[in-house]
């Protein structure tokens, strides 16, 4: 009889994953870590990134403390850790923030802030992973953006956020195209509401929780959580994805339905 074979076994493949200090990018990581992978862990915050690698599998994973904002800095520094941690089999950008103004309220310096995390970031991700000192040469390569739900549903306030992360779907689109000669897959996650720190956060300082219950409401499935959407990153950076690209893959308990 065959043996069984796992097909997101991610066994001898190194991820790199953005965000990695909190949410959704840090149970990506962990996640990840239980299905085999070796993992490169990128934010800002060096302790919260010691957090996050106490609680992963495994061994030889390997973190770093880099602003993904410095765009210019980023195709260099990506050579850098190919050199340390090996050829990368795959990326997810999870690093992000959010930002709840109306229009009238626009403050210019919050949205070039919102702009540079939330797509420049990626774009600048995709840009440098592709360098063949970086990626593996025998293999294909796996890039996974994070984008939202609000790229795809109006909601008061969020046209700054929406437009970060409704770029970030367009682009996949033209990179999957572009970089197919490459053997290189780009797709996007579009998750609902998640309840991470960032939405705690928001609504202990600016919402208010029946704000937040109501915003879960609006999800048939009810609130999402972090390992929902990590499912989903898993899946487009295994195998079991290998005829998938240029898709942005809903997660949203509905919401979009």
């Amino acid at each position: 009889m065959p043996a069984i074979v796992n097909p997101l076994d991610l066994s001898g493949k190194t991820v790199l994953v953005t965000g990695a200090s909190s949410g959704i990018g840090r149970d990506a990581c962990i996640l990840l870590s239980e299905l085999g992978a070796k993992v490169i862990l990128v934010a800002r915050r060096q302790d919260e990134l010691v957090k996050t690698l106490e609680s992963m599998t495994g061994e030889g994973h390997h973190y770093y403390s880099f602003d993904v904002t410095q765009v210019r800095e980023t195709a260099a520094w990506m050579k850098t850790v190919a050199v340390e941690c090996g050829p990368i089999d795959g990326i997810v950008c999870a690093a992000g923030a959010t930002n709840t103004e109306a229009i009238r309220h626009l403050d210019f310096d919050k949205m070039d802030h919102l702009m540079d995390l939330n797509f420049k970031a990626s774009m600048a991700m995709v840009h440098a992973v592709r360098q063949k000192q970086v990626r593996r040469k025998d293999g294909g390569l796996s890039v996974v953006l994070v984008s939202s739900t609000a790229g795809h549903k109006g909601f008061p306030g969020l046209s700054i956020y929406a437009a970060t992360k409704g770029a970030i779907d367009a682009a996949v689109r033209v990179l999957a195209i572009e970089l197919a000669r490459e053997s290189i897959r780009v797709n996007s996650v579009v998750p609902g509401l998640v309840q991470t720190e960032m939405v705690i956060s928001y609504e202990q300082n600016v919402a208010g929780k029946n704000a937040v219950k109501a915003g879960f409401d609006l999800h048939p499935l009810g609130a999402g959580f972090p390992r929902d959407v990590s499912n989903a990153l898993a899946f487009l950076l295994s195998d079991a994805s290998r005829w998938i690209t240029g898709t942005s893959l809903v997660v949203d308990g509905g919401r979009l339905a």
